[in-house]
């Protein structure tokens, strides 16, 4: 530790100091990467220029986000924390206070709308390795739409159905398949529903 002539900490070199230096730096960073991305499109997410456009070493990259998977989740983080708010506390009928029915299909189609609008960033976030779509998010998402099958369905497995009905917004199936817009995305999700709630 950097010491002054009196014997404390050099000012910079406190806990806090360090603190708001990396706060900083993310917000730094992100708001580069998100240049980039706005500009010249996430096949340009390449960690040197983030780092040079952010004016951080790229070890401090590597450091904070672990790769360039982790730099797209990063980006994904706050548009996913929104989303997160509106179906576990916003307004019906995607939020608490509507059927069960109606919640799930107001749950997809806004995951629907969310994957859409950031397919590319989730393509490079959820095929980082084999099981990289099945993470947080991933989790975060199965686990409420089997609450709420298993109280339309009682008879059938909640678990499973979850996985079946999030399969078709996978990153690299919508991306494998640009031509469907989100109307058409919708309407087949609309179309698997009716196999699963009840009539």
């Amino acid at each position: 530790m950097n010491v002054s002539t009196v014997g404390g900490p050099v000012a910079g070199d406190r806990p806090g100091d360090r603190r708001a230096d990396a706060a900083r730096n993310r917000a730094k960073i992100l708001a580069a990467a998100e240049e980039i991305v706005a500009t010249r499109g996430v096949e340009a997410l390449a960690m040197a220029d983030v780092a040079a456009a952010a004016g951080v070493g790229v070890g401090t990259l590597y450091r904070r986000f672990g790769d360039r998977s982790g730099l797209a989740h990063a980006l994904i983080d706050r548009r996913e924390r929104e989303f997160q708010t509106t179906y576990l506390s916003g307004p019906p009928p995607l939020g608490p206070g509507a059927p069960a029915a109606g919640r799930i299909r107001a749950f997809l189609h806004a995951l629907a709308r969310r994957t859409v609008d950031q397919l590319d960033l989730l393509l490079v976030a959820e095929t980082a390795g084999p099981f990289a779509r099945f993470g947080g998010a991933y989790h975060a998402y199965h686990r409420h739409l089997a609450i709420l099958i298993a109280e339309v369905r009682p008879d059938r497995d909640p678990s499973f159905l979850a996985d079946a009905l999030l399969a078709p917004l996978a990153a690299n199936l919508l991306a494998y398949r640009r031509d469907l817009t989100l109307d058409g995305i919708q309407a087949g999700l609309d179309d698997l529903l009716t196999g699963v709630l009840p009539e």
